[in-house]
């Protein structure tokens, strides 16, 4: 887990509105956040790893949600990753858990919720 006075939490998602809102509101709700235009700036990023919780965006044009939590997964299987999507699909929360992922949200009711989420995945990955 990272190390901080404020939980980091990194946000990925291909439209700069979500980022600009969830880095508002995240930030008001005390977190550190990090936001990434895409997987692969994420994968890239110099320490993907001090995040203590991942905020991905199913559907995006490089890599989906889904398999970047797979990819994450390998270095950091302990991360708690929450999964946004505005594609209400019934199969996406079936192959989220598949991949180890636990809470999916609609991008529409991304407010307190989402920080409930967050907290919730959080505080269980330090118990």
């Amino acid at each position: 887990m990272a190390s901080s006075a404020n939980p980091i939490v990194y946000v990925v998602d291909d439209d700069d509105a979500v980022l600009v809102s969830l880095r508002f509101l995240l930030e008001t709700d005390g977190f550190a956040v990090r936001t990434f235009k895409n997987a692969t700036a994420l994968l890239n990023a110099t320490s993907p790893a001090a995040a203590d919780c991942y905020v991905i965006d199913y559907k995006m044009p490089d890599i989906n949600g889904i398999d970047l939590a797979g990819r994450l997964r390998q270095s950091v299987a302990d991360t708690p990753v929450i999964l946004i999507t505005g594609y209400p699909d019934g199969n996406i929360a079936a192959r989220a858990a598949a991949a180890g992922i636990k809470d999916v949200i609609l991008k529409p009711l991304l407010d307190e919720s989402l920080v409930g989420c967050i907290r919730h995945a959080i505080q269980a990955r330090g118990n």
